[in-house]
């Protein structure tokens, strides 16, 4: 893939054919390392509006990344946005299309107000749990309807 051409970031349906493309490579990667009930997949439709917001990153004409924001206010806590779906092919990683991908997620949120970004990564993923920490995400228990899981890593990072 040339990285060199223009790159781009803008909405995109996540049931169009590109988007599950990218999430099916997704979960045959997360099925590689964590067992089934480790994966917590959000279906396409759960990240549509009015519920979600869902971007993708193009490199030329190439759907590269993808990532959704799943809008969350429990009538026990603070309203929060839930990070999903954040993949990038392996030819674009570095470069990057996480961190924009993760910028524009987070500025979704601000603009509906929602001043708290949440997240569930698995331990087996360094690489996206450096990007998390770099990008201000600390440590905290499971939130929502997820449980404990020795193989989860539950984040949270104030926007406000």
């Amino acid at each position: 893939m040339n990285l060199e051409l223009p790159s781009r970031l803008a909405p995109l349906d996540p049931g169009h054919a590109d988007a599950r493309a990218l999430m099916a490579l997704s979960e045959a990667y997360m099925g590689t390392l964590y067992p089934s009930e480790s994966n917590h997949f959000e279906p396409p439709e759960g990240l549509r509006a009015p519920q979600g917001e869902f971007w993708g990153f193009w490199v030329g004409d190439t759907l590269v990344g993808c990532g959704g924001v799943k809008f969350h206010a429990p009538p026990d806590g603070p309203a929060y946005g839930e990070i999903k779906r954040l993949f990038v092919l392996d030819s674009a990683r570095g470069r990057g299309a996480a961190k924009q991908l993760m910028a524009r997620l987070e500025d979704a949120l601000r603009a509906r107000g929602t001043g708290l970004a949440r997240l569930e990564t698995g331990i087996h993923q360094p690489e996206a749990i450096g990007l998390y920490r770099r990008l201000g995400y600390a440590e905290r228990g499971p939130f929502g309807a997820y449980a404990p899981d020795p193989l989860s890593l539950f984040m949270e990072k104030s926007l406000g």
